[in-house]
């Protein structure tokens, strides 16, 4: 692809709301880099179903680099439970490794973007309500957690995302508060990028390049572009995400959930 000017303007601006997206609430900004990735290597003559696939593959790449960016940020403020990452990490390799390197290849998503407008829907709801979490409820023990990261990965793995819709959802209905939350949220999106990229280039290393700077599903130019101007923002979205109400934090996330929502169903109703 040749990069014009217009295009590289286009991925630094893309690149730049991610990484504020990233370090404000622990978000890779996967669903919000695929439809304009898709639209963009549509335009160029990539046919839909493999842009698709392309974007959701080099929107998860760029995590690998926002992510290390972000989690950084937020260690140093203290926000990252780190016992939550060593009890949910292993699962979600799995189950990452596991949705990049055979489910990503063969499954179509409609049915399955339904499912996800539901939950991700729901979620937002319970955060704009502000519903609060049994004074009881903990977070599971080590089996538990692991199972819960294996559906986190495998899931996040077939979207392209870091897995904050359910991992901040889930921690914050285990009354774990919500800048820990977003925090370790952040520190889970590495090892999700990392086992769900190498599954991407596993399924799809016969693939021929659909076109110049093209490996597989991952497109190299844009990847290289958006993970720039991702890793300069996620330090100013971690710090303010520190110093906002946390009120308006959560909903801030719940109205981001939403919109998550209309696009997954938008996707499983029109195909």
């Amino acid at each position: 692809m040749d990069l014009s000017p217009a295009l590289v303007a286009e991925l630094l601006a893309l690149g730049v709301v991610v990484g504020f997206l990233a370090g404000l609430l622990g978000v890779g900004g996967g669903m919000m880099l695929v439809p304009f990735l898709t639209f963009i290597l549509s335009q160029r003559g990539v046919d839909s179903g493999t842009a698709v696939k392309m974007a959701i593959a080099t929107s998860m790449a760029t995590i690998l680099f926002t992510s290390v960016s972000s989690l950084r940020a937020h260690h140093r403020l203290g926000a990252v439970r780190w016992n939550l990452v060593r009890g949910l990490a292993p699962g979600i390799v799995v189950g990452g490794a596991l949705a990049g390197g055979a489910a990503f290849a063969v499954l179509k998503g409609q049915g399955l973007a339904l499912f996800f407008a539901i939950f991700i829907g729901y979620s937002a709801v319970q955060m704009l309500l502000d519903r609060k979490p049994r004074p009881g409820r903990q977070m599971p023990g080590w089996a538990g957690q692991g199972a819960v990261g294996a559906a986190i990965g495998f899931l996040s793995a077939l979207l392209g995302a870091g897995g904050a819709f359910m991992s901040v959802p889930f921690m914050v209905w285990c009354n774990v508060p919500i800048r820990h939350a977003v925090g370790t949220s952040a520190a889970l999106g590495l090892p999700i990028a990392a086992a769900s990229v190498a599954g991407y280039v596993f399924s799809g290393w016969s693939l021929a390049p659909a076109l110049p700077g093209a490996v597989g599903y991952l497109y190299l130019p844009a990847l290289g572009i958006i993970a720039l101007a991702s890793m300069c923002l996620a330090p100013l979205g971690a710090r303010t995400a520190q110093r906002i109400d946390v009120g308006k934090l959560k909903r801030l996330f719940a109205l981001l959930l939403l919109g998550l929502a209309a696009y997954m169903g938008r996707q499983g109703l029109v195909g």
